[in-house]
């Protein structure tokens, strides 16, 4: 890829902690990549739509609200309809090995809890894109 990895971070839903989001964020710039990071209280619409806008490469969702199976099926299949097979959906928060398991059958790449380094995000998405070129 010629150009930096564009990263949209969002927070979905009524969770209105991002704290985390922002952590991820600031890693993720710091490991080269541009981010561009959507605020509180996204709908799935949204963040699919701001994903279109923005062209990028990575969609990544905080949910720590319970919400994930819900809101990752839901954006999964927005992007699936606008042709953005291409695009990784990944994310993170507080969310059950089992539930991780079921999104990642449905095409969610991984998905990351609460104390993972911010090293194994950023290395995940750059391996990803090593193996998945865009079109």
């Amino acid at each position: 890829m010629d150009r930096p990895i564009r990263v949209l971070i969002a927070k979905a839903g009524l969770d209105g902690h991002d704290r985390g989001a922002k952590v991820i964020a600031a890693a993720l710039r710091d490991a080269g990549m541009e981010v561009i990071y959507t605020g509180l209280r996204q709908t799935p619409e949204m963040i699919v739509e701001a994903a279109l806008q923005e062209d990028v490469d990575v969609i990544g969702i905080s949910m720590l609200s319970g919400a994930h199976m819900t809101i990752f099926p839901k954006v999964l299949e927005l992007m699936r309809g606008r042709g953005m097979d291409d695009v990784l959906l990944t994310g993170g928060g507080i969310m059950s090995d089992a539930d991780i398991e079921d999104l990642k059958k449905i095409g969610v790449g991984d998905l990351f809890t609460p104390g993972a380094p911010t090293t194994a995000i950023s290395s995940y998405i750059k391996e990803w894109f090593q193996t998945h070129e865009r079109v």
